[in-house]
């Protein structure tokens, strides 16, 4: 229990500290608060960014040492593997702060005292006990004892079959051996609602379904899988062709036929299944007037003179209903499809993973190649490859940085890592650069319509239309990231209460 109570402290730390930089370390010490004393006795200064994640890393160790190495129930308690992979991620942290939060790129990141800005020095430290950890929770630990999370590796390798095999590495309970500590939930009376508010408006259980619409910036990160060596580990754009000369495909699915198969684990896609429920995402129709295709729009569910579908139930459309999906895609991983998990009454029992066993791979391999800056370096490879072949696409042949950030954007989607990643690494102000005309900035769809056009050879094929939801109205600004964002600012309040706090750059 004390271990666990200790891993809990340095899991509370930690997710501080991450957003604020350094912060006061009170450690064991118990302080008495009675009426007239000196408040100043009881009032501690922030530590350093580099104190913070020394004190986190090295509770971690002893917390580890004392607890069980047995797994527990849906791996809901912190137990010796959980506290070596929270070393890990803290150490990769605080790793990737020292060496991408420089004076040179960002000069004013840092406070005179330390409390923001880690020593570049430190950084090879903290590689070497991230990969440390990373390969103890992979390999076991140094007593003998396996460790007790695999991979799970599908034995049929169809795309839908390793789809569906992702899928249950992240979301099912029941024989899983990736998760190492979640959240969890049980029904009755501890559930949520998450699939209640994001199940697709056709397959709704519940009023306020439809809450959550993925953007096309995301979908495009899924390469092929019979990717060359020059697109491996890159976003792709999909070659749908222009409004003037579209690309015609029989099924919606068609175009997303050849990509990594955690897409369609991670997405509903146009034509998706869901609980054995087709999901029909339909913009419009393509009707061809005067020898030119055009787009051709109507309400949720509204048909044409002869009884066909203009507009799905699901959408993709503008306006400003509120439950309406904008992108043409839906979030698939987390959803539940246990009964009734979509409604109010029952909630789901979902559970919410806070670490899994690819995580330790990718970390092996970032800190190997931090180390090395090799990019043919053996190890790093042979863990990132590791995660890649579960996957199901082809492996890499060479790494380098954007290849490990690129790994860590497809394989955790959804899962709480996508800022605190960009954030580590600095690179949120590089994609995020509020320039309307930057792709990495935009808020992008991808809206299918049905092609009716009575005598034409296309008739009843689909084509797809990019859509950039600024221009729509949908989201007026686009994706902006500077240095002012990536930490969070002290409050005044915690100042009046205890000024031995300094602020953080940019207050």
């Amino acid at each position: 229990y004390e271990g666990e109570v200790r891993y809990i402290r340095a899991w509370t730390y930690f997710c501080i500290a991450r957003g604020l930089g350094g912060i006061p370390i009170v450690g064991d010490d118990v302080f008495d608060y009675t009426g007239g004393m000196d408040i100043t006795t009881i009032q501690v200064p922030r530590s350093t960014e580099a104190e913070t994640y020394d004190y986190i890393i090295k509770e971690c160790q002893e917390a580890a040492a004392m607890m069980s190495k047995q797994t527990n129930k849906n791996n809901s308690r912190a137990n010796y593997w959980v506290a070596k992979m929270l070393e890990a991620r803290a150490a990769i942290t605080a790793a990737s702060l020292a060496t991408y939060n420089t004076v040179a790129e960002h000069p004013q990141l840092r406070t005179a005292g330390g409390e923001v800005g880690i020593p570049a020095d430190k950084a090879e430290g903290y590689y070497r006990t991230a990969l440390a950890a990373a390969k103890e929770v992979i390999e076991g630990s140094a007593d003998g004892t396996a460790s007790p999370y695999k991979l799970m590796l599908a034995a049929d390798k169809t795309s839908e079959a390793l789809a569906d095999n992702f899928f249950k590495a992240v979301c099912e309970k029941s024989g899983n051996t990736e998760v190492i500590w979640t959240r969890d939930y049980a029904t009755p009376g501890y559930g949520h609602e998450f699939t209640k508010n994001c199940l697709p408006k056709s397959i709704e259980q519940d009023t306020g379904s439809d809450r959550m619409s993925v953007l096309l910036n995301l979908v495009e990160a899924y390469e092929s899988t019979d990717a060359t060596e020059a697109e491996r580990g890159k976003a792709a754009k999909f070659d749908i062709g222009t409004l003037d000369d579209p690309k015609f495909f029989d099924d919606p699915m068609d175009l997303f036929a050849d990509r990594d198969p955690r897409l369609a684990a991670t997405v509903l896609l146009p034509g998706s299944t869901f609980d054995g429920k087709l999901i029909e995402l339909q913009a419009g129709q393509l009707n061809k007037v005067d020898g030119r295709w055009t787009e051709r729009t109507g309400r949720r569910n509204e048909t044409d003179a002869q009884g066909r579908l203009i507009t799905a139930n699901n959408g993709p459309f503008g306006g400003n209903e509120r439950e309406i999906n904008r992108t043409g895609f839906f979030v698939r991983k987390y959803l539940d499809k246990t009964p009734l998990a979509g409604t109010q009454g029952t909630k789901s029992a979902m559970w919410n993973v806070y670490f899994r066993i690819s995580e330790a791979y990718l970390i092996a391999a970032e800190a190997s190649w931090e180390l090395s800056h090799n990019n043919s370096d053996v190890e790093a490879l042979k863990y990132i490859n590791a995660v890649r072949e579960r996957a199901g696409i082809q492996p890499l042949t060479s790494i380098d940085h954007q290849k490990i950030m690129h790994e860590y954007q497809v394989e955790f989607a959804f899962e709480g890592h996508r800022w605190w990643d960009l954030k580590r690494w600095m690179e949120a102000d590089n994609i995020w650069t509020g320039n309307e005309n930057d792709r990495t900035a935009q808020r992008l769809g991808l809206w299918p319509y049905r092609v009716v056009a009575e005598g034409d050879v296309n008739n009843g094929k689909w084509v797809f239309v990019e859509k950039n939801m600024q221009t729509l109205d949908l989201w007026r600004k686009p994706l902006k990231c500077t240095d002012v964002q990536y930490y969070s600012e002290i409050d005044n309040g915690w100042i009046n209460n205890n000024p031995k706090l300094v602020k953080n750059p940019y207050q």
